[in-house]
């Protein structure tokens, strides 16, 4: 009974939208991880391979799998009401910590980091759902102190609550997620009421500052000291002029370019990229499946997907603003942050206007854990909605 008038007061619009994105995004990772026909097959099996290649679909199906499980999990997420989440704050806040501190001993390390922890046949990626839990715990921690967030001396325990597991991220090192949690911060911070001015030249000096040391750092090579990675600092800055090192760190950007440019009007048809094809667009399925989009479905598919986005954060504004009292707006806000962040960052990397950070486009780019905290940030929004009035029964 509880459920079924849940269910009538969900967010469809938000709903469908969130499919047509996925459904979208699971024929670009098809093609993205398509490969040739392989050798010494017979004329039939050719011709099979040649309409479904069944090594290319294992991508496919695992992120069906993967997006199937999302849905059970958003169902749950939707099903117990947000308001009894509070209570568990403090539990899930120490879970998160002692999560990302097992990554830093028992976690897998691939391409220079190490995020990742085998949970039997799986391999999980903690700081994505670390993000969910911040957005949580967060939310309950500035309901606890709306109106009081007018000077630096309310600022400080609200960064030091974040910078402890930002901090436990960056070890990883993964410098993109924890760029997420400082969105996610500034942004919740402001709908809690934060002094909009300090706020704002919080985040505007702290960039001066950002941009001032990287100068000192160049300037001064070996010098200055920087709290990152050389190679980090070169993905920070490689975007703003990418031929620099056109075969090391200004490949990815150029050939994303060059993916996307090539696309025109229309794109030349699924399956077709060059780039993408041939392979010359790294990590095609994942960071920069937006430049698959550009490439194979034109102006118009990338119009298209940046819409559909824009419908999603749109319904996610309007259901922080119809939310029944704070902590619900503060989690709709949070949801709203983090998204729009991968979003900017994702597809601006792609286009060359933004750092290559590694940070996934949601619902689009290849990945379970990905994909898994996505739908539920999709549950929590619709659990916030389906309850901005009381339930009668």
């Amino acid at each position: 009974m509880l459920f079924r008038r849940i269910w009538r007061r969900l967010d469809y619009v938000l709903l469908c939208t969130v499919l047509l994105v996925i459904a979208f995004s699971l024929i670009t990772i098809a093609s993205a991880t398509h490969i040739t026909t392989p050798k010494n097959v017979g004329e039939e099996s050719q011709l099979l391979f040649g309409i479904l290649n069944l090594d290319a679909m294992s991508f496919v199906i695992k992120q069906l799998i993967w997006t199937l499980m999302g849905l059970i999990i958003m169902l749950a997420v939707i099903f117990f009401s947000y308001e009894d989440w509070p209570k568990y704050a403090r539990a899930l806040y120490i879970f998160n910590v002692l999560m990302l501190m097992a990554v830093i001993f028992i976690g897998k390390t691939a391409l220079g980091a190490q995020r990742w922890i085998a949970v039997g046949p799986f391999v999980l990626q903690p700081s994505e759902f670390a993000k969910i839990i911040i957005i949580v715990t967060f939310a309950n921690f500035l309901a606890n102190r709306e109106g009081k967030l007018n000077t630096i001396k309310d600022f400080i325990p609200a960064f030091a609550f974040i910078g402890f597991p930002m901090l436990l991220i960056l070890m990883q090192p993964d410098l993109g997620t924890s760029l997420v949690f400082m969105a996610i911060m500034f942004g919740m911070m402001f709908m809690a009421g934060a002094n909009p001015k300090l706020l704002g030249g919080i985040i505007g000096g702290g960039g001066l500052v950002g941009f001032g040391w990287l100068y000192a750092y160049f300037k001064n090579p070996g010098k200055v000291w920087i709290p990152l990675h050389d190679y980090q600092v070169d993905r920070l800055t490689i975007f703003m002029d990418p031929y620099r090192d056109p075969l090391g760190d200004g490949y990815h950007i150029i050939q994303s370019q060059i993916a996307i440019g090539s696309g025109g009007l229309f794109g030349k048809g699924i399956f077709n990229g060059s780039q993408n094809q041939l392979n010359f667009l790294p990590e095609q399925h994942t960071d920069f499946i937006f430049s698959v989009v550009g490439e194979e479905f034109g102006f118009v598919g990338t119009v298209l997907v940046l819409a559909l986005f824009f419908i999603i954060v749109y319904r996610g504004i309007f259901i922080a603003s119809q939310a029944k009292d704070t902590f619900g707006t503060l989690l709709a806000a949070g949801v709203v942050s983090m998204m729009v962040f991968h979003i900017l960052v994702n597809v601006g990397m792609t286009v060359g206007i933004m750092p290559v950070t590694g940070l996934p486009l949601p619902f689009f780019s290849y990945g379970g854990s990905s994909m898994i905290t996505n739908m539920i940030a999709i549950g929590i929004l619709q659990n916030v909605y389906s309850r901005r009035k009381k339930l009668v029964f």
